[in-house]
């Protein structure tokens, strides 16, 4: 298994809405970026993402599980990118902002702090249990 972050702005999606979906999931579509779609590439049936909420909040609000690998993304009028689909699995506690990602020198190589545009990146074993801590996450 690995991880993943997947960034939202929650007023176009948020962890909530995620949640109201259900066991069924939702298709996490619309990345346009050429690094985030091969990371969604990447990704295996059952890998754990953290739900981040992008511009408004800037922080880690959940876990979503890959529940279905990539796929043509049916947004994509060119067929040249991907989506997934995802369910909810667990909302944070205390939400893990980025501003205190940021003072964790542990975190320092994080993809989030290093590439900060982009919406979708791997986590690594260590980076995924610190922030579980952080969002008091066992």
């Amino acid at each position: 298994m690995k991880y993943w972050l997947l960034k939202s702005e929650p007023d176009v999606w948020s962890i909530d809405q995620q949640k109201k979906v259900g066991l069924k999931g939702a298709m996490w579509d619309g990345v346009r970026n050429y690094q985030a779609c091969n990371n969604l590439k990447q990704m295996k049936l059952g890998d754990m993402c953290f739900f981040y909420h992008s511009n408004i909040g800037k922080e880690i609000v959940g876990i979503v599980k890959v529940i279905k690998e990539a796929f043509l993304d049916p947004t994509d009028k060119g067929k040249r990118f991907v989506a997934i689909q995802v369910k909810f699995e667990k909302k944070f506690k205390y939400p893990v902002s980025l501003e205190n990602i940021k003072k964790n020198k542990d975190l320092k190589d994080l993809a989030l702090i290093k590439q900060s545009r982009l919406s979708v990146m791997p986590i690594d074993t260590k980076s995924w249990k610190i922030i579980l801590k952080m969002g008091r996450i066992n």
